[in-house]
């Protein structure tokens, strides 16, 4: 008899549990405080006002000198300076992803990406006979740069797969540093003779536009 009794105690209280396990109600989940979510601009970002200032000095210092230039060259054809130089936003985001990647698997950190001035030949051709869209128009080309030997320098990855200064390669025309890897064997081969395997991980190629066709 005590052990019924026992018994019937025992499955009293796990019923009493059972029931107030399933009479509880669910855990609500707590919201996501939107500040954990937040993402603070970058300290470079400016103003519109700031924008339209640096175009229009750009406009007032640059543009004019650009195109009196150019009309000495070609009295012909009217030039007009490019104000912008234009990348998708999709083309950005793989060259960031491809950029990572290739500094990960050569066991570098990307330290910056520098936006280097350049300018248009007056061809039909690039080197690598791609066709030059806009002649003697001035662009940018992107250059991601690690550091090498102490020093934040551009890179490229070699035929070793290793991270190595672009200027190694090609010098400076600047400061008429020397480069490295065809100096000591110019006499032999022609230069381009060792860039054939590297890979060069600089982007250019993007689109551009006079006005009116900006946004200032």
């Amino acid at each position: 008899m005590k052990n019924i009794q026992k018994a019937f105690a025992a499955f009293l209280g796990a019923s009493i549990l059972l029931l107030g396990a399933c009479q509880e109600s669910p855990k609500k989940e707590e919201p996501t405080d939107p500040k954990q979510e937040e993402i603070l601009p970058p300290e470079g970002i400016i103003s519109l006002e700031e924008s339209k200032s640096l175009y229009d000095n750009y406009t007032k210092n640059r543009v004019e000198m650009i195109s009196k230039f150019e009309a000495e060259r070609d009295t012909e054809e009217k030039f007009i300076p490019a104000r912008f130089t234009t990348f998708t936003y999709a083309d950005m985001k793989q060259y960031m992803e491809y950029v990572e990647h290739e500094a990960k698997e050569a066991g570098v950190k990307v330290a910056s990406l520098r936006l280097y001035f350049a300018n248009y030949p007056n061809k039909p051709d690039f080197p690598d006979g791609k066709k030059v869209v806009h002649p003697r128009q001035n662009s940018i080309f992107i250059v991601p740069t690690t550091m090498i030997d102490g020093e934040e320098r551009g890179f490229y990855i070699g035929t070793d797969g290793k991270a190595k200064s672009i200027k190694g390669v090609v010098g400076n025309t600047e400061t008429g540093e020397p480069n490295e890897t065809t100096t000591s064997k110019a006499s032999i081969f022609p230069a381009t003779l060792f860039q054939d395997d590297i890979k060069s991980l600089n982007l250019n190629h993007g689109g551009s536009g006079p006005p009116p066709y900006t946004d200032f």
